[in-house]
């Protein structure tokens, strides 16, 4: 369901540290929640990924000096509670340069953009929050004041799916709250949603943590562990959308990529594929010509769709695979999804230098989802 029209009134109560001003109109400051969280887990528990936007509409500056997530159904339930250096880390000013020690400092007229990751019970999640943020103003001498937002809903669980991929897999760029995914917030037909919220880019390592066969040449495609790999079908629906033709970049090389970047190549050649109740699954940067799909098509879990490459926006063969709640890759909101069985082998690191990963005694996860540079096993 897509509630992104039903949030959220600006119905604030002043705390009673600011018993001064209770009798005044509460400070004209909107806060909201663009896309109520969906219960997601990962190898550490379940969890909401979110955001929640901010805005100043007084005259004056305010510094934000603390946020709290509640369960809506219980007050006294706080689930999070960030303040200082930890919010400073989690908090974005849109089109504004600052320094992170001054993101906290929302002038007039601007905007704040919280990333929000709250941990939760997977037994006993919350089905709607509250926010409730201390702001303190600027100018002159006042004391902080305590705004309560109004209840945003929580949607209870994660499409369920199966593996777009078989074997071993890093999860590079991985779902976590500061991912290159989770931050790529953009603006198309005039609404900002974050499509890659649990975008992950699936490349294959080896122990070393190369991506490609040593001995070969680093430059082409085909001695990459991960290239030609077959794409699978991650549930039943109709594809609703390909794209083909996009040359193939070179990687590790001194052009960039075959093609202008733009929002009709930056998937290179895809798929997307409607599962029905708003789930639409993207697949990108597939080999040209490897497609066995076409508009129109009825596919099945399971189902072969193209082979794994390196065009568009890549820059050496991987899978680019997410969730979104409309056809537009990027314009749509990105949904998390959970798959019945995968094995955590390890983790990775990357770096300017490389890939480094540690494996580890293999842990059985069920009805989860990989996070952030992972090292997984499907089991289909």
């Amino acid at each position: 369901m897509n509630h992104r029209g039903v949030l959220l009134g600006v119905a604030f109560a002043l705390s009673a540290r600011a018993a001064p001003l209770q009798a005044q109109i509460p400070a004209n400051i909107e806060f909201r929640v663009p896309k109520p969280p969906t219960v997601a887990a990962g190898d550490s528990g379940a969890f909401l990924s979110y955001e929640l936007t901010i805005t100043n509409l007084t005259p004056d500056a305010m510094l934000l000096k603390r946020v709290e997530v509640m369960s809506a159904g219980d007050s006294t339930r706080n689930l999070l509670s960030v303040a200082d250096s930890a919010l400073n880390r989690v908090i974005a000013r849109p089109g504004l340069n600052v320094m992170p020690s001054e993101r906290t400092r929302i002038a007039n007229g601007t905007r704040g953009l919280l990333y929000l990751w709250v941990p939760v019970s997977r037994g006993n999640a919350p089905t709607a929050l509250r926010h409730r943020l201390t702001f303190q103003r600027l100018a002159g001498d006042s004391a902080p004041a305590t705004l309560s937002g109004a209840v945003t809903p929580v949607e209870p669980a994660a499409v369920s799916i199966r593996a777009p991929l078989r074997g071993e897999w890093m999860a590079a760029n991985g779902p976590s709250n500061a991912s290159g995914h989770r931050r790529t917030a953009l603006a198309l037909d005039g609404t900002v949603a974050i499509g890659q919220r649990f975008a992950i880019d699936f490349l294959q390592v080896d122990s070393a943590g190369r991506t490609w066969r040593p001995g070969t040449d680093s430059t082409d495609n085909a001695s990459y562990y991960a290239y030609g790999n077959q794409i699978y079908s991650v549930g039943d629906g109709i594809v609703v959308e390909t794209k083909d033709s996009i040359p193939e970049n070179r990687p590790r090389s001194a052009v960039a990529r075959a093609v202008p970047i733009n929002l009709v190549t930056v998937g290179g050649n895809h798929i997307v594929v409607d599962m029905g109740k708003g789930h639409y699954a993207f697949y990108a940067h597939v080999q040209p010509g490897s497609l066995r799909v076409k508009l129109g098509d009825r596919v099945k879990a399971g189902q072969v769709l193209a082979l794994l490459g390196n065009s568009g926006n890549s820059t050496e063969p991987h899978l680019h695979f997410h969730v979104g709640d409309n056809i537009s890759p990027l314009g749509s909101e990105g949904i998390p999804y959970s798959l019945p069985l995968l094995d955590l082998l390890g983790r990775c690191e990357l770096s300017a230098t490389g890939v480094r990963c540690s494996r580890s005694s293999p842990i059985t996860l069920k009805d989860a989802m990989p996070l952030q540079n992972q090292l997984v096993r499907f089991r289909d």
